[in-house]
């Protein structure tokens, strides 16, 4: 018990003295300085992260998957699901023979014979094809607790639909969609689960209000108005000609039960059960960051206490465009198309801190609209895809952002961004991007124009890539731990200890200090935004040998119930992960 003792303190003393070394001249720590007791977050471990000279490697995952990622979903099922839109013609994948064909409401009832939504398996590479009923064209989407898919809205029949994919291995399992449930029509929306569940849906195009859906099919629609969406919608140029800069705005659930919401330049909170306002944030300068200038952004990793004590959370925005972008390149409003450059800056912001701000981050290396923003098992963040001129929308951008970047937010100012290995295919309007359990990064996706179109500079893009993250150097393999699976929890409760067993090649084991486990919820990806990506970085009280004890984050604001992925990192070297539930 004394050598436990004086290993604890050992540990403590050495977090204390690692904060000192990492709070670096140049990070952000002012003006959000939070109040005492408030965990800011950090490094956990005592020593050096290992990190690799391996810059990622890119691989043909299919060569022809038959249906463009416009919105895509991780289930606990592992497998993959993405659909496009059922009103602008054909896919490149017709329904199998014994397959009826469907009736599409949006082109007079006449027969669809094409598939327009798959499940993918990413771990043999085949897939299925799944039917939609009602137009899912620019929808919104998130988990139930119990790991089924629900996407909502969409445009023509399906404004106002919702339709559920079960969690389950039935080869024969397909949406469940009942059109008209809605209380308003949701095309551009986002959705954020909530601490109990359900999830609010929020805006979409002259949708100025948020509703909030249950974990079921059956439910009585209400809806909450919300002014803040009106006022930052960009004033449309006449009938027929949107321009809005907020749609697919940034939600983020905050520990506190408010939702951050981020529309166009302006930030609030608000009470989702309520609606009310709860505090108003400064304007971020320099442009507009939703659809269709189409920045990024993510809620950094959650690292939780002990004794779970108050969070400070933080939020990054990056990219996107000036207000006027748009404007210049859609031929709704011009004939001679203008594809200004994107913006390079990246901004973070703590809400909960007393005098929240907006603090400068250090620029990306390249400009980019329309990225995807996602965690990596280690918690470090990976921004790819996007363009670097023009905007979201058909044939809007130029110049495909083919270089990824390593986001690493903790390392002092001026080393956050890493540049790795290129890929050769344009992913930029329509493209999305997931973390796989195995920590491969799956990619998918790309349709720049109105149809299936195959003979132009930027094609819709049917094959699927897999990219090989930096932490996956094979030099790394004697040092990448594995979870033992037969005596890990995985079934975690609020507030609770779990456990967690793993090992070493080496057979060497574990120490605090060492090791870091993460939890991500997997996000719905569209349009640039991963809507309900959140990470979480558990407290570890006590290693004995190989058996790692931790306690589970405190309640549904912080970690949402239902499926996590669980990794356990050794000095930044992640393991394959584990699905776990936590309620």
């Amino acid at each position: 018990m004394a050598s436990l003792i004086k290993t604890n303190l050992s540990f403590i003393v050495s977090i204390i003295l690692v904060s000192h070394v990492f709070c670096q001249p140049g990070d952000i720590v002012d003006p959000n300085k939070p109040e005492p007791g408030i965990n800011d977050g950090g490094s956990d471990y005592t020593k050096p992260a290992i990190e690799s000279a391996f810059l990622g490697q890119w691989a043909i995952d299919n060569p022809d998957a038959g249906v463009a990622a416009m919105q895509l979903q991780l289930m606990p099922n592992d497998k993959v699901i993405w659909f496009d839109t059922t009103s602008l013609g054909p896919s490149a994948l017709k329904l199998p023979e014994g397959v009826p064909c469907t009736e599409n409401p949006d082109q007079n009832n006449q027969p669809d014979c094409y598939a327009h939504a798959i499940a993918y398996d990413w771990k043999t590479s085949l897939y299925r094809p799944l039917t939609l009923k009602g137009d899912a064209w620019c929808s919104s989407g998130n988990l139930w607790p119990n790991g089924n898919l629900v996407a909502t809205g969409g445009t023509y029949s399906g404004n106002k639909a919702i339709r559920v994919l079960a969690n389950n291995d039935d080869p024969r399992s397909d949406f469940d969609t009942r059109l008209n449930v809605l209380a308003d029509g949701r095309w551009y929306s986002s959705n954020q689960v909530l601490e109990d569940g359900s999830a609010i849906v929020l805006g979409g195009r002259d949708s100025y209000s948020y509703e909030i859906v249950p974990p079921q099919m059956e439910f009585q629609p209400k809806r909450f108005d919300l002014p803040f969406l009106k006022e930052t919608t960009t004033p449309g140029l006449g009938p027929g000609k949107p321009v809005e800069n907020n749609l697919y705005p940034f939600l983020f659930l905050l520990p506190d039960g408010n939702v951050f919401l981020f529309a166009n330049n302006r930030a609030i909170s608000f009470a989702p059960q309520t609606g009310q306002v709860v505090r108003e944030y400064p304007e971020l300068p320099g442009g507009s960051r939703n659809y269709p200038p189409s920045g990024s952004s993510a809620l950094l990793p959650l690292k939780l206490t002990a004794d779970n004590q108050g969070l400070n959370p933080e939020i990054v925005i990056c990219g996107g465009n000036v207000p006027n972008a748009y404007e210049l390149v859609d031929a709704r409003h011009v004939t001679e198309k203008q594809f200004l450059p994107a913006l390079k800056d990246c901004h973070r912001i703590q809400p909960l801190a007393p005098n929240a701000a907006w603090v400068d981050e250090q620029e990306m290396p390249s400009p980019r609209t329309m990225g995807d923003l996602i965690h990596l098992a280690n918690a470090d963040l990976l921004m790819l895809n996007g363009a670097q001129k023009g905007t979201s929308g058909w044939e809007d951008s130029t110049d495909a952002n083919l270089t990824p970047l390593l986001y690493t937010p903790y390392k002092p100012m001026g080393q956050r961004f890493k540049e790795l290995a290129p890929t050769t295919i344009a992913r930029m309007y329509h493209s999305c991007a997931a973390l796989l359990p195995n920590t491969q990064v799956l990619v998918a996706g790309s349709n720049m124009h109105q149809f299936y179109t195959y003979n132009v500079e930027y094609p819709t893009e049917l094959r699927v890539e897999k990219f090989t993250p930096p932490y996956l150097d094979p030099a790394l393999d004697p040092q990448r731990p594995t979870i033992t699976v037969d005596a890990t929890d995985v079934i975690l409760k609020y507030g609770t200890p779990f456990r967690v067993t793993a090992t070493l090649p080496r057979e060497t084991p574990f120490a605090l200090g060492e090791i870091k486990l993460t939890m991500l919820y997997p996000p719905f990806t569209t349009h640039g935004f991963s809507q309900n990506q959140r990470m979480i970085i558990p407290a570890i009280t006590t290693v004995e040998e190989n058996v790692i004890n931790a306690v589970a984050p405190a309640s549904g604001a912080i970690a949402p119930p239902g499926y996590y992925i669980l990794f356990v990192n050794y000095l930044g070297v992640p393991s394959q992960g584990l699905w776990i539930h936590i309620d």
